[in-house]
């Protein structure tokens, strides 16, 4: 430059605990564009911080799931509010990690935002489409309720490193569960700036955990963590796939097949509801009097 300054990089670190630690290995690899050019160093994360990022999702689950729905919903709101600030950014990694143009990335990014605000939409609604109340004999309140399955591992998709990145990350968290996040291993920079808006954003520290490095390293053992409750396949290959859907069978994880899926379409609720359990509560109404009035 003419003023002599030195450029200044950005370092690009992990997202676990509300914290950006470098992988406890050490270990780093390049992250090109599309054209081959090295746009960054990434952590490559070892399965010592694959188990270092379910703890904290352990750690941080009670207080998520335990928070109102109406305040999940408030705060991926906010996140949304803090992505729209850092558009520009967002727009600049996104059209360099997948080739698009400069519109096409924003119109990326702009999803992806949106994507944000539809599912905070859906935080305290997600309950009364899956549960209620159940016809039953005798004088009994039968309720059906939704709760979080617990801690959830995500490999996310290798293609779409944002909009499909928030696609599988936002309705997780938006039903109470944690996340442990396997980024795109090629193109794992967004992902990691995600994770320094989610540090601003009021989320707190541990409900999403964000890794970079190779999917197959990462996944394994996070399929066969027994204290991980479910996983997202949608990064994996169908080889690797099968093999992790195997791991997660020991301890009987909810296990989402990967699947060809079209991010920028309409995402409904499929992804809502995967991973969650439903309690349902019996409670008596009371005797029956004579006159067959329960009261």
């Amino acid at each position: 430059m003419s003023d002599g300054r030195l450029s200044v990089f950005k370092t690009y670190k992990l997202y676990v605990g509300g914290k950006f630690p470098r992988s406890e290995s050490g270990r780093v690899y390049e992250v090109n564009d599309s054209k081959g050019r090295w746009l960054a160093n990434a952590p490559q994360s070892s399965r010592k911080d694959a188990r270092d990022a379910v703890v904290a999702a352990r750690k941080a689950f009670g207080g998520w799931s335990g928070a109102t729905a109406y305040n999940r919903g408030q705060i991926l709101y906010r996140v949304a509010e803090m992505l729209e600030g850092r558009r520009e950014q967002f727009v600049r990694e996104v059209a360099e990690a997948e080739g698009l143009s400069k519109s096409k990335a924003a119109a990326v990014v702009d999803a992806a935002v949106d994507r944000w605000v539809w599912y905070a939409g859906w935080t305290d609604k997600i309950g009364q489409i899956v549960g209620g109340a159940n016809p039953v004999a005798g004088p009994f309140f039968n309720l059906s309720t939704p709760e979080p399955t617990g801690v959830v591992a995500v490999l996310a998709p290798q293609e779409s490193s944002f909009l499909g990145l928030v696609s599988v990350i936002a309705p997780v968290i938006a039903t109470g569960n944690t996340a442990v996040v396997v980024a795109s291993a090629d193109a794992p920079l967004p992902a990691l700036s995600l994770g320094e808006v989610l540090a601003t954003s009021d989320l707190p520290g541990g409900v999403v955990n964000i890794l970079s490095g190779r999917t197959a390293e990462l996944g394994a053992p996070l399929a066969s963590h027994q204290d991980v409750n479910a996983i997202d396949l949608t990064g994996a290959g169908a080889g690797l796939a099968k093999e992790l859907e195997i791991a997660a069978a020991d301890n009987l994880k909810r296990t989402l097949r990967p699947q060809a899926v079209d991010w920028s379409a309409d995402p409904g609720t499929h992804r809502l509801t995967a991973f969650l359990e439903t309690k349902t509560v019996w409670h008596p109404t009371g005797a029956l009097g004579a006159s067959g009035s329960s009261y």
